[in-house]
Formats: structure tokens, C-alpha cells, sequence
């Protein structure tokens, strides 16, 4: 459907410019344009699928959500190598009619190609290095207590240095890794996060339509409990706000309540859901007053 509407789309703007082509005349290959729509599509998938937020390629069918861990999600290095990749071509193109030369090929065929070698190699680089940290956080203990899972989530423009995740059954363990060397906590600021114990409250927030949603996209979910001012008569105001964090984005530095890609979800005294928030977003139930 989305492919088919690109092509239409695309089509559409042809129209109106007038159809220039050396050939007016020439029948669109309308399999060529939703093969091409298609591969855009899968591209963009691909794209979010290399980096710690991650995909749901499969949706409706699964809810499941997986990710490569390799790139961070805003990576200027590769920004800079498909930005440039799509303007040189336009600025070789203009000088070339400047001095009248001739293209013999396509324009920007060979910018292309640069941009995708980059950006495939700048993967195999971070797929390696990767592998690499989340090797070195399998290979220690902490705290004398073995890992269940382990996780290693990169930085910006160094795929050299990566924020570990280790979670043991009582808590989990945070830290940089070098995968150069490799070597796990070079600056020896590891931080323990114990984990929290399940009272009615984190339950009743976690059953919420926000809750559910997203514990089933957070890979180390956390959640910190805080009791708010409030009338004790007054049982239409929140009482309670349980704060939702996902510590593969609780990057070193990042320790603020409205920490990235966190969530909060707002209780009365009797349990019940009032407002809903992920980030700077509300979303107040339809079901429940507004605080």
C-alpha cells in the first residue's frame, strides 16, 4: 500500500512537470517504480533496524521488537556520507553545464556508490567492535555475581566506545566499555542499580495501555515510585507518579527524572490511571478524570 501510493505519488509530480523525458511517449514500467518504491521502503526499515531503538518489521503479526545495536540513532558520521552523496552530484551536475561538458553517465551514480561503501563498511566496522564490548561484559562478573543478559548500545561518531548493560537477578550494572582494547569500565564509574520491588502501585502502572506498550518495546525497564502532595479526601487527583525507564538509553550523565525515551504514568489513591506521558507527550485515559 505505502509502496503503491510512492509510486503514485511520484507519478503525479511527473505529470504535472510536463513529462520530460527524452521520450514522452514512453510507457511508465510501473513494476520497475514499486520494485524501487519497495526497496525504499525495506532501506528505511533497515536503517532504524542498525540502531538501539530498534523495529517491529513484522507488525501486525508480531508485536516483537528487535535491534542491531550498531549505530546510534542520530549518526552524524553516516549523515554527513548520504547528505553528501545525495548534494555533490547536483553541484558537479551545475558546474558541468557551467563549462558545457558531457556526462556520459547517470549524475550521481558514483556519489551513490561512495555514500553506500561508506555506509556498509562503517557497519562492518561497528557489527566487529560490537561484538567485541558485548564479549568483554560476558567475560567478568559483578560484584561476584554472574550476568543473565548483557548489553552493549553505541555512541555517536566512536565505534570504539560503547555503554555496557549487565543485569544479574538482583540488579543491574551499568558502565562504559572500550572495545579497542577491549576493556569494560576504563573510567571506574560502574553504577548498581538494584532492582525495585513490585508493590500495587508499579503493578497498577504497568497494566496501564501506556505501561504495556512500553514494556513490550524497553529491554532493561526500571521503574521509580513517587508519592505526590495531594488532599488526602480528594481522591481525584494523583496521588502517586511511577516513572517507566528503559536504562539502555540512562547513558552516563543522563540521570534526570525526564530522562530520554522515558515514561511516567500518574495513580490516585485507589489505583486508578489519570494521565499517561511518554517524554514531553500526554496522553490522558479517556476512562479516567484529569488531574
Amino acid at each position: 500500500m505505502v509502496a503503491a501510493a510512492v509510486v503514485a505519488f511520484v507519478y503525479g509530480i511527473w505529470r504535472l512537470r510536463g513529462r520530460k523525458t527524452r521520450n514522452p511517449d514512453l510507457p511508465p514500467r510501473w513494476g520497475v517504480l514499486f520494485g524501487y518504491a519497495c526497496l525504499a521502503g525495506l532501506s528505511h526499515i533497515l536503517l532504524d533496524y542498525t540502531t538501539s531503538y530498534g523495529v517491529r518489521p513484522f507488525w501486525p503479526f508480531s508485536e516483537r521488537w528487535i535491534s542491531w545495536d550498531i549505530v546510534f540513532i542520530v549518526e552524524p558520521i553516516l549523515l554527513v556520507a548520504l547528505v553528501l552523496g545525495l548534494t555533490l552530484p547536483t553541484l558537479f551536475s551545475l558546474i558541468n553545464q557551467e563549462i558545457g561538458a558531457r556526462q556520459k553517465n547517470p549524475p550521481g551514480r558514483i556519489a551513490a556508490t561512495i555514500a553506500l561503501v561508506v555506509t556498509f563498511a562503517f557497519w562492518g566496522l561497528c557489527d566487529f567492535e560490537h561484538r567485541r564490548a558485548v564479549g568483554a561484559l560476558e567475560a567478568i562478573t559483578y560484584r561476584g555475581a554472574d550476568a543473565v543478559r548483557v548489553s552493549a548500545f553505541p555512541y555517536a561518531m566512536n565505534p570504539f566506545r560503547w555503554y555496557g548493560v549487565a543485569e544479574t537477578p538482583a540488579f543491574f550494572a551499568t558502565m562504559n566499555v572500550n572495545s579497542l582494547t577491549p576493556e569494560v569500565d576504563p573510567e571506574g564509574k560502574m553504577q548498581i542499580r538494584y532492582k525495585p520491588e513490585e508493590t500495587p502501585i508499579t503493578l497498577a502502572a504497568k497494566k496501564s495501555y501506556l505501561g504495556r506498550v512500553y514494556l513490550s518495546w524497553a529491554q532493561y525497564p526500571i521503574t521509580e515510585t513517587e508519592q505526590l502532595d495531594t488532599d488526602p479526601a480528594d481522591n481525584s487527583r494523583p496521588a502517586y507518579l511511577v516513572r517507566l525507564r528503559d536504562l539502555r538509553y540512562a547513558y552516563p550523565g543522563q540521570n534526570s527524572p525526564r530522562a530520554t525515551l522515558g515514561a511516567r504514568v500518574f495513580l490516585t489513591r485507589d489505583l486508578r490511571v489519570v494521565s499517561e506521558q511518554f517524554g514531553g507527550r500526554s496522553a490522558p485515559d479517556r476512562d479516567s478524570p484529569k488531574p
